[in-house]
């Protein structure tokens, strides 16, 4: 052979050969045509088959529920909280505080910040304004380098001092001690206006829903609403209300510790095996599409 001519090789197909089935030509078992050791089989019975085994292997992590599912279920709620109570048996508000005010303050500072961040913050700033009045006299510029840091601080300084004002003008100087006063506060809505009333005057009027407790209880299938209100009134017609607080401080701390919203650690987590969620990262049951943050 002359140096540096290189036989033709053979297509995968065999159609360089353009076979069509000639008398040379091997058969399948299904009829179809070899043309080589390199053939495609032809598409027969198996072939065919093919997508139905496929699909097989998807229904298997489908959203399609087991035959009499219910995951709200009072013996699934049950299982979960009883999990819950194992994992995180006397959790309370992450927030630094030792008054309502204090915690009121906090809780607003902590929108689209984190706790540990806030709690930076708040030993200085009440140490430099210790009470509702001090906050009350100041205009919301004043604050603003105070709470920077917390992220949103022009917004917050507005909302921190027009509580303040509000407070001292309406509620002669205390944090009202109901959700319907509560929420005439600037800067206050339900999540704020619950953390308060359960963590400091331990009055269960509703159930605390942040990001935490958002994802999880749509991973748990708990509530299929992304609303945060919505979410929340789901939540109190299946949990029993003597664990509306403690409840939420438990899915707060889960999603801190385990199931994140990017990459949750399943495997290290003690309720893997009664959670369906899609976004799961390990597993040892059949995954609902639906059930995602």
């Amino acid at each position: 052979m002359p140096r540096g001519v290189m036989p033709r090789q053979p297509a995968r197909t065999g159609r360089q050969d353009k076979v069509r089935g000639g008398p040379h030509a091997s058969r399948t078992k299904n009829g179809g045509v070899a043309t080589g050791a390199l053939a495609r089989p032809s598409r027969g019975k198996a072939s065919a088959a093919a997508p139905k085994e496929r699909r097989k292997a998807a229904a298997k992590f489908s959203a399609a529920k087991v035959k009499g599912y219910n995951p709200i279920a009072p013996e699934r709620v049950a299982e979960i909280l009883k999990r819950l109570d194992q994992l995180y048996p006397d959790v309370t508000c992450a927030l630094t505080h030792s008054s309502a005010w204090e915690l009121l303050v906090a809780t607003i500072l902590s929108a689209q910040s984190t706790d540990v961040n806030v709690n930076r913050v708040t030993p200085e700033l009440f140490r430099k304004y210790p009470t509702v009045e001090a906050f009350a006299a100041l205009t919301p510029e004043q604050l603003q380098p105070d709470i920077r840091s917390t992220g949103f601080f022009r917004n917050k300084s507005k909302s921190v001092v027009g509580a303040a004002k509000k407070i001292m003008a309406d509620f002669g100087g205390q944090v009202p001690m109901n959700m319907k006063d509560l929420l005439t506060l600037p800067g206050v809505a339900r999540k704020t206006a619950n953390v308060v009333l359960g963590s400091w005057f331990k009055i269960a009027d509703g159930i605390v829903v942040d990001t935490h407790v958002t994802r999880i209880a749509r991973r748990l299938e708990l509530s299929a609403n992304p609303d945060p209100q919505k979410i929340e009134q789901d939540l109190m017609q299946i949990i029993p209300r003597e664990k509306w607080i403690l409840f939420a401080h438990q899915l707060i701390w889960h999603g801190r510790k385990l199931c994140y919203a990017r990459k949750p650690k399943c495997a290290d987590c003690l309720l893997e095996n009664i959670c369906h969620a899609a976004d799961k990262t390990w597993s040892t049951v059949e995954l609902h599409k639906n059930a995602k943050a």
